[in-house]
């Protein structure tokens, strides 16, 4: 009856597990040995702030899970030694952001690869990952160089105006010409 049990309790963990592995972004995977409790303390926090979740699971859960959602078998040579897992949800970025950060910070731990939108990436993948800016900056520079040619065309039908003399007044120029 036990048996029963707890193969029920772990086909249920691995439905989970794969489920969170279909609606991350990205996935982290990292050897968490070394960290002190209020290391792991602080990068959980930094995590939740972020909106990514830190879990510490059984490889062989994660393994079970992402052949469930049928994700490439190298992902199992990743799954060896102690291993924790930061969940992206909302931004791809963050959670490669917050494990190269604290790899810097604490001089300690080492990703060992990860998934982004369920394809396996290697460590150096996960590196690059996390050199690239966050989802509101990228959204700042699209929005700043969609901006930029209708700026642009603005100024230059305000000069076209200037130059026929139909320019309307700006504050600037009201007051130049009220001091003359």
């Amino acid at each position: 009856m036990a048996n029963i049990k707890i193969i029920e309790m772990k086909a249920t963990q691995v439905a989970e597990v794969a489920e969170k592995l279909k609606k991350a972004q990205s996935v982290v995977f990292f050897d968490y040995r070394g960290l002190t409790v209020e290391e792991v303390t602080n990068l959980r926090s930094e995590m939740r702030k972020a909106g990514v979740e830190y879990v510490v699971l059984k490889n062989t859960i994660v393994e079970r899970a992402a052949r469930e959602n049928g994700t490439d078998e190298s992902v199992n040579e990743m799954l060896k030694g102690p291993s924790a897992f930061a969940f992206g949800y909302n931004d791809a970025v963050a959670p490669a952001k917050i494990i190269k950060d604290a790899i810097k910070k604490y001089k300690k731990c080492a990703v060992k690869g990860g998934l982004i939108n369920g394809v396996v990436s290697s460590p150096a993948d996960m590196d690059a990952l996390a050199d690239l800016p966050s989802r509101e900056v990228l959204i700042a520079r699209m929005l700043g160089s969609m901006m930029s040619p209708i700026s642009g065309f603005a100024r230059v039908l305000n000069a076209i105006a200037e130059n026929m003399g139909g320019a309307p007044k700006t504050e600037d120029a009201a007051s130049e010409a009220a001091a003359e």
